[in-house]
């Protein structure tokens, strides 16, 4: 049996499933990352807000303090070739799943930089060799070997490798040194890698997809995970019997069945307003994002490869906000689609104060006065 939703339904029960409903609950990153399966990260700070945001009594330095010297995050290339932070569990499993596929999407760049197939596993092998003598390397540090070696090192050239190596050869960030981010074998860091079969890794990863994003689609699976649409639509048809399907406005749409209970007084919800950071992992798990923001504002929020930083009212965006060092602390401004309710202002408040909890500095409210 299909169910039917309206779109506002759709959201919140997208909020529900992106840990942004209420309560807000008291968890390790370990824990929100586990649900979340991975959040993007080339952006660390704006990771970090992202788990701050559905997260009570963390904090920005305790997330990266367990990025670069716990063992239960981690930071890498993963869904789409992009960095994201992901529990070390899943990118046991999860790394040696997706290598092949974004190293051979990878190639040609890597060419048009300046290597072949030859020269780009000498490149590989050096940086293995170094990292096994010195433990961690910088960026620079690598460059110069390369370029010792007579390897192709600046601008992306140095980024397109150390892809290849992270992919292939089991790479990762570690500790910082300074300002600068190190990269370390993850197997000395954090232990062996897991692979399973394909077949059960992908399952494992739709599963995964709806337990965080759902009610969502194939298509919407495939423009999170980068999976092939024809895989993905196998691995729907396979996972039947665990799915719920529902429509919304007409478009066939899919939750899991042990999500079905969340309908369940759904409209009662209280209302909820987030403060949602750039890059955040609520847009990017969607193909379509109608239902979310509206098309005449989408510019606004996506600009080339950068998203804003969003305000999310019941899940549909309202706006955009900033923050802006000073002397004593951080002004925050808001930028609203259109015009809003003064009773808004509270859960506003409420949200800026939970931010300057996670960030521990003084976040000033900026109104139309200021």
């Amino acid at each position: 049996m299909t169910l039917n939703l309206t779109t506002h339904q759709a959201r919140l029960l997208h909020m529900r499933a992106q840990l942004l409903a209420s309560p807000i609950q008291q968890v390790t990153a370990g824990q929100l990352l586990t649900k979340l399966f991975a959040v993007q990260a080339q952006n660390l700070g704006a990771a970090y807000q992202s788990l701050g945001v559905r997260s009570r009594g963390l904090s920005e330095a305790q997330i990266s303090q367990e990025r670069q010297f716990g063992t239960e995050i981690c930071w890498r290339w993963s869904l789409r070739g992009t960095l994201h932070l992901m529990t070390v569990e899943d990118a046991r499993w999860f790394v040696p799943l997706m290598a092949e596929d974004l190293v051979n999407g990878d190639r040609l760049r890597l060419e048009q930089l300046g290597y072949n197939e030859s020269t780009a596993k000498q490149g590989v092998e050096l940086i293995l060799s170094q990292l096994e003598k010195q433990g961690e390397l910088t960026r620079a540090e690598i460059a110069r070997l390369l370029q010792e070696n007579k390897l192709p090192y600046e601008g992306q050239a140095i980024v397109h490798i150390l892809f290849k190596t992270v992919c292939e050869a089991g790479v990762c960030p570690g500790a910082d040194r300074g300002s600068k981010p190190t990269y370390t074998l993850f197997e000395k860091k954090y232990g062996p890698f897991k692979p399973r079969p394909r077949e059960d890794a992908l399952a494992e990863l739709v599963l995964r997809y709806l337990a965080a994003y759902a009610p969502a689609r194939p298509e919407d699976f495939t423009a999170w995970s980068g999976v092939k649409i024809s895989e993905a639509r196998s691995l729907w048809s396979a996972l039947e019997k665990k799915l719920l399907p529902v429509e919304i406005e007409g478009v066939s749409n899919w939750m899991l069945l042990k999500q079905k209970s969340w309908l369940d007084g759904l409209e009662k919800q209280a209302s909820v307003l987030r403060l949602l950071p750039y890059y955040d992992t609520y847009l990017l798990g969607y193909a379509n994002r109608d239902l979310i923001i509206a098309k005449a504002y989408t510019g606004r929020v996506l600009k080339g490869g950068v998203i804003d930083a969003m305000l999310a009212l019941d899940g549909w965006i309202i706006g955009t906000w900033k923050l802006k060092p000073r002397k004593s602390g951080l002004d925050l401004s808001l930028q609203f689609f259109e015009h809003q309710p003064k009773k808004i202002w509270p859960q506003i408040e409420a949200e800026v104060e939970r931010l300057e909890q996670f960030m521990e500095k003084k976040v000033s409210l900026l109104t139309d006065e200021d």
